[in-house]
């Protein structure tokens, strides 16, 4: 009896002790240091990404990964729920990236910011604010791999249908058509060659036109000039076309101050000796005898110098 209760002391002792070094370790082992929670969804496959996964800011690290869960609102989309230090600069522009470690194949978010860009404000999702979630290198490898294996795919495709027996014939007729144009380009140069040897006759005649051209240039330039130089003496204050004018007003204020006014006298003149003749001749028919024995005066009538009554 006396050995086993020693046994039994022994093991009670190595349990107490087990579970006091578990409870140590943990004491020394807890993290003190408040974390901001923050939210992440992506519809993006997160392989590699595990719980307690490290959260990186520009290769520092600043917090875990806490929650890797599906959404029950959006099917397909994943949440991820990351802790933080407070003091990480997290604004607008910041957005996550899946990025791995060496050849390991562990994922771990990073998380940087794009300047480039005014984006707008962080939205909201459980009460926390949910930073955006971008395709990391290896998601654009993927993705532009796949767009490559397409295009190879449609230019294999491609190829086969330009090869397909259907074709050859069109294929071979063409190449053909390649080499007799080949062989006609060959004999080209030899008939050329007699215009070509007829080309620096044309330039020199080219020359000699050109240089007439500029002889004509330069000679209407000349009568350009003296037209313009005609033109300004013509014009001057002092040249003819200024005199002529002078002239022209001159002999019409002569015609106008000196010629019309005896005309118009004239005029006067000769309608007065009209009328004087008229009466002359009027008295001429009615008294034929007064040629010779002259005009008979009237008697004055009532109220003239010499008049008498009749009695």
């Amino acid at each position: 009896m006396e050995s086993r209760s020693h046994a039994l002391m022994a093991g009670f002792f190595t349990l107490a002790l087990i579970v006091l070094t578990t409870v140590f370790a943990l004491w020394l082992g807890r993290d003190r240091i408040q974390r901001t929670p923050y939210m992440i969804a992506t519809k993006e496959s997160v392989a590699g990404l595990n719980l307690q996964g490290s959260v990186r800011y520009k290769g520092i690290k600043v917090g875990n990964v806490t929650d890797i869960d599906f959404d029950d609102r959006t099917p397909g989309q994943i949440l991820l729920k990351i802790d933080i230090l407070p003091d990480t600069p997290v604004t607008p522009s910041t957005y996550a990236t899946l990025a791995y470690q060496g050849v390991t194949g562990i994922a771990y978010v990073q998380l940087d910011d794009d300047i480039k860009a005014a984006p707008p404000p962080l939205k909201k999702l459980d009460g926390l604010l949910l930073i955006p979630l971008r395709p990391g290198t290896i998601q654009n490898l993927e993705q532009r791999g796949m767009a490559i294996l397409l295009q190879t795919e449609e230019l294999g495709k491609r190829l086969n249908t330009l090869l397909d027996p259907a074709n050859e014939k069109s294929l071979v007729t063409a190449v053909d058509n390649i080499s007799r144009a080949a062989l006609a380009w060959q004999t080209l140069p030899a008939k050329l060659d007699p215009i070509l040897s007829q080309f620096p006759a044309l330039i020199e005649q080219s020359k000699s036109s050109v240089g007439a051209f500029r002889t004509l240039s330069q000679d209407a330039s000349k009568m350009v000039n003296n037209y313009s130089a005609l033109a300004t003496k013509l014009q001057a204050s002092d040249g003819p076309l200024v005199k002529l004018t002078l002239a022209a007003e001159q002999i019409s204020n002569g015609v106008t101050h000196e010629v019309l006014p005896g005309i118009n006298t004239l005029s006067r003149e000769a309608s007065s000796s009209m009328r004087s003749l008229n009466r002359a001749a009027e008295t001429i028919n009615q008294r034929p005898q007064s040629i010779l024995f002259g005009n008979i005066e009237t008697p004055p009538g009532p109220g003239e110098a010499g008049f008498v009554a009749p009695q």
